[in-house]
């Protein structure tokens, strides 16, 4: 998770092949760099030959990857410069630790879409996301997590946000993050959090405690509550795109669709009325539309008759709706 409020912590660290363990790479202004920092794991005569990990030889980002916001895509970012970047996270988290269930704010039908839309950003390669169920790591001493890592499932690198806590109940941080990874061998990389540009973010109070001002999947909410859609696409560095779950009956007529709360796939934004919207239909359509959304029910209105021209075979259709 990328979080402010701590010093600026900045660490590359080289693989145990580097003659002096404590090597910071640089560059002529002073600021880490990525390039070059992480030994080539794929050259280590000891890897076995089948049954690697889907992860192994590759730089994985850590962290909670609810609303993929600005501050997830620079540490895809910083994880690209030296290998193929993974988006590392954790499953089932909700259930055991007793959350109350939300919706999410990417559909995770939607996610792959919002990734490939990252590799431009990332050498042209699309992060690829890994998720371990928390059940399995929950009880794992910050060594034991980062052995995990290193033995495990033979990653070359990490990259954590500034204020990164992992292990035990979050008993680690990031200065141990990269004090772990230089004794097992794994290139770390802290970067520092993305700052909300928004004027007037830092009067809002966004009843979390670690929120110093940073990008984070609370704000996301917080605007998308207010209906500031032009916030969350700051937010997020796209527009938000809401998934409906939309069958025949759901189109009271040619020009509208109405569906229940209970069909939308992803967080909405709060009630009102959003205009200069466009509905996606699959790959070839992008209508106009207008949306309402009320307590019960998601409205899409628009002024063509091309829904009518969709094919309505299956039992329901995914249309998108688009913020931007």
């Amino acid at each position: 998770m990328l979080c402010g409020g701590s010093p600026v912590l900045q660490h590359v660290l080289h693989h145990r092949m580097i003659s002096s363990p404590g090597f910071h790479c640089r560059n002529s202004g002073g600021t880490p760099i990525l390039h070059n920092c992480f030994s080539q794991r794929e050259d280590d005569p000891e890897l076995p030959a089948e049954g690697l990990s889907p992860v192994s030889g590759g730089i994985v980002a850590l962290g909670k990857f609810d609303a993929l916001h600005v501050g997830h895509r620079e540490l895809a970012i910083q994880a690209s410069r030296t290998g193929t970047p993974y988006l590392l996270s954790f499953v089932g988290m909700a259930e055991i630790l007793g959350w109350e269930p939300r919706a999410p704010i990417v559909a995770k039908c939607d996610r792959k879409r919002v990734l490939t839309s990252w590799a431009s950003y990332c050498g042209n390669r699309a992060p690829i996301e890994y998720e371990i169920e928390f059940a399995s790591v929950r009880h794992l001493t910050p060594r034991q997590f980062v052995e995990k890592l290193s033995k495990e499932l033979r990653v070359r690198g990490v990259v954590a946000g500034e204020n990164y806590r992992f292990g035990y109940r979050a008993s680690g941080d990031a200065t141990e993050l990269v004090r772990l990874c230089e004794e097992y061998g794994i290139g770390a990389y802290i970067i520092n959090s993305v700052m909300d540009k928004k004027q007037d973010s830092g009067k809002r109070d966004s009843g979390d405690l670690k929120d110093r001002g940073q990008v984070s999947s609370t704000r996301v909410r917080q605007a998308l509550a207010a209906g500031d859609m032009r916030y969350v696409s700051e937010l997020l560095g796209r527009a938000h795109q809401l998934i409906l779950q939309v069958r025949i009956q759901d189109m009271p007529s040619e020009r509208r669709i109405s569906v229940p709360r209970s069909s939308v796939l992803n967080l909405p934004p709060g009630n009102g009325i959003y205009k200069s919207c466009l509905l996606l239909v699959g790959d070839e359509l992008s209508i106009p539309c207008s949306v309402v959304v009320d307590t019960s029910d998601i409205h899409v209105e628009t002024k063509e008759l091309r829904l009518c021209n969709s094919d309505w075979s299956q039992e329901f259709r995914l249309l998108s709706v688009d913020f931007g």
